[in-house]
């Protein structure tokens, strides 16, 4: 899915960043949901069975591997294309973890 578009409907998904800390505490899309990915299998609880998760990570590769995981246990997900570094060439805001403006690590 690409940024523009997921920014668009953000209300009808659970944007799920699966970055380290570090990259989730210096810039993220705000609303969205943190598990990094080393950490989702032992939280999966914590996700909706009744909503499409759009995983979100630096450029897509991380989102894209839970996002097969995900599927594969039956959850609706989809992968955010060139994950947050697309959101921020799409001229869409990133906050840190203060609510300030965010960047990309």
């Amino acid at each position: 899915m690409n940024a523009v578009d997921v920014s668009e409907r953000q209300a009808e998904y659970l944007l799920l960043d699966v970055r380290e800390d570090d990259e989730w505490r210096a810039g993220r899309i705000a609303g969205s949901s943190h598990i990094p990915l080393r950490a989702l299998a032992e939280r999966l609880g914590e996700l909706p069975s009744d909503r499409t998760i759009v995983a979100v990570c630096r450029s897509g590769n991380r989102s894209a591997a839970a996002v097969r995981g995900l599927r594969q246990l039956g959850f609706a997900a989809e992968n955010l294309d060139g994950g947050v570094s697309a959101w921020v060439r799409a001229g869409l805001p990133l906050v840190d973890e203060r609510g300030g403006p965010g960047r990309v690590i």
